[in-house]
């Protein structure tokens, strides 16, 4: 799968994935309105406006990113119906030719994580038939619980071609409570990385492993530290747009031969029609306001990149 990642990022020359992280606030009431006249002020209502409004922006984009990238918790909090409009929002991803990236962050004791792990990128047998609950093509992964929560998923992704985005350090302000606590002289963040880099010598597949990890775009100089400390790893990099990050801050996420990273934008994308630059689209054309502002965002990478020679010096 890391292949078939890299290969869809080369053909669009667009190292980016687009967050799906919807919330209430960012659909168009239009879009509500139709969802709540169906199902009423309820969740079923919610999760139906959710499913409408991934659908328009994926049917806007498919064509210019390689990937999608749905956080889990966006779709929980809609109970049930909020679980299923995940499910279709990954199928249809998928129809359209995307790779998606399940934000689900799991990680738990060696049973749980197995669990996890055949939920969202392996299969379940029951009886006689096997069945493929969520199937994302990756997943994020807390490493937390250490070695027995991480290797069901790298044993599950062997087996099912399949992919992991270890969490090593965060894009959010508190990251540095824990991820920058020195162990032996050096912050922790480093030792995940190491793990990381270790985990993933036994999962190779060409250049890079499919074991990758999330470095947040917001701590560029850490990034560059840990694009050095796991060379084979693909890393993830959120925290761009909304959260502060911009294409200058991410040379040093990738390898000198212009792969190794994707980052990722959600408000910043799905958001977009809400923001003072993209408001002349208006809020019926949410969809090309989200095109526009990934184009955007693509450019302002490649440019980034062009500019930035030797990206590991």
């Amino acid at each position: 799968m890391i292949q078939k990642l890299i290969k869809k990022i080369k053909e669009k020359d667009a190292p980016v994935v687009v967050g799906l992280d919807p919330t209430l606030s960012l659909i168009p009431d239009v879009i509500k309105e139709k969802a709540f006249a169906k199902y009423g002020e309820t969740l079923e209502g919610a999760a139906a406006a959710v499913l409408e409004f991934n659908k328009e922006i994926v049917d806007a984009i498919y064509d210019i990113v390689p990937a999608i990238k749905p956080q889990i918790a966006m779709y929980e909090q809609f109970g049930v119906p909020g679980v299923q409009a995940f499910y279709d929002t990954v199928k249809y991803c998928q129809q359209k030719g995307l790779i998606v990236i399940g934000d689900v962050k799991r990680g738990d004791i060696g049973s749980t994580s197995a669990a996890y792990a055949a939920a969202h990128l392996g299969s379940i047998k029951i009886g006689d038939s096997k069945w493929e609950p969520f199937a994302e093509d990756f997943a994020t992964v807390n490493p937390y619980l250490g070695s027995d929560g991480v290797r069901p998923f790298i044993d599950v992704c062997k087996a099912n071609n399949k992919g992991i985005f270890i969490l090593v350090k965060t894009s959010n302000p508190s990251s540095n409570e824990f991820q920058d606590r020195l162990i032996d002289g050096r912050p922790l963040y480093e030792w995940v990385g190491e793990k990381v880099a270790e985990w993933g010598e036994g999962a190779l597949n060409g250049d890079y492993s499919l074991v990758g990890a999330v470095v947040g775009a917001t701590y560029p100089e850490m990034g560059k530290v840990l694009r050095n400390i796991m060379p084979k790893a693909y890393i993830l990099v959120p925290g761009y747009g909304a959260q502060g990050g911009k294409g200058a801050d991410l040379v040093h996420f990738f390898n000198k031969d212009g792969l190794g990273a994707i980052v990722n934008s959600s408000r910043g994308i799905i958001g977009a029609w809400q923001q003072e630059k993209y408001t002349h689209f208006g809020e019926k054309n949410y969809a090309h306001a989200a095109r526009a502002a990934v184009i955007d965002m693509i450019e302002d990478i490649r440019n980034a990149l062009l500019q930035k020679t030797g990206i590991n010096d």
